[in-house]
């Protein structure tokens, strides 16, 4: 029997060799399970911070649309404040007009005598008016401005300072409204167009977007003239909108 040994541990060798290579071969698969759940696991992780940063990002955007929304809303509602103030602007202007023309005609001989003090410069006067009331504002002021430093003893002084700031104030040169403005306040304070010229200092703050001023200055109004039309105006504006003091 002894020569069977040999063959014996040889078998058992060769037995033993695919055994190693079986375990060799599991090892390595659960090496490559593990890295493979970790890849998943990491793409995983990927996909989830990609999902997050979308997140973010949509509600940014959202974010974003609605400030956008505001601010579309705030600039409509703007304009369509603008659009108001110039209808209300040209109405009240064709209703001076026609009072001036109703004035001329009720008062023909005290007309005569004040154009004859200013030279005849009632027509260059009115046809100033007349420019003004077509929309051509700078030609308007212009005119205006030589009807004032040629005619300076003029009964019609108070009103073209008034309209020169009026029109100054239209094509949006606020320190040349203002400076006609205060002419008309400090020169002659009990004129039928100072309370509108305050109005019309309200106004300029206002295209200058200095509303804390604006409020004052119609409060002011208010106080000065209680009894005027502008002061009506300011009542409302004041206690409808703080933010939209003056038309």
């Amino acid at each position: 029997m002894k020569p069977l040994l040999p063959l014996a541990a040889f078998a058992a060798l060769f037995l033993a060799g695919p055994a190693q290579a079986g375990l060799f071969d599991d090892a390595e698969a659960r090496q490559q399970i593990n890295n493979l759940k970790q890849e998943l696991q990491s793409r995983l992780e990927t996909v989830s911070n990609g999902q997050f940063e979308l997140a973010n990002q949509a509600e940014e955007m959202r974010a974003e649309v609605a400030r956008l929304r505001g601010q579309l809303e705030v600039l409509l509602n703007e304009i369509e404040t603008l659009k108001n103030r110039q209808r209300d602007f040209y109405i009240d202007l064709d209703s001076r007009m026609r009072q001036l023309e109703t004035n001329a005609q009720q008062t023909t001989a005290p007309a005569q005598t004040s154009g004859a003090g200013d030279g005849g410069g009632n027509g260059s006067y009115e046809a100033a008016l007349g420019l003004l009331k077509e929309g051509r504002t700078a030609e308007a002021l212009a005119e205006l401005d030589t009807y004032i430093n040629n005619h300076p003893d003029s009964d019609n002084l108070p009103e073209a300072h008034f309209w020169a700031g009026t029109a100054a104030l239209q094509t949006k040169n606020v320190a040349a409204a203002n400076k006609y403005f205060n002419i008309v306040l400090g020169r002659w304070p009990k004129s039928a167009v100072a309370p509108d010229a305050m109005l019309g200092l309200a106004n300029g703050q206002l295209a200058i977007n200095d509303r804390r001023n604006a409020r004052l200055t119609l409060q002011s109004l208010i106080n000065r003239y209680p009894s005027s039309n502008a002061a009506i105006t300011a009542k409302q504006h004041l206690s409808s909108s703080p933010s939209s003091a003056a038309r």
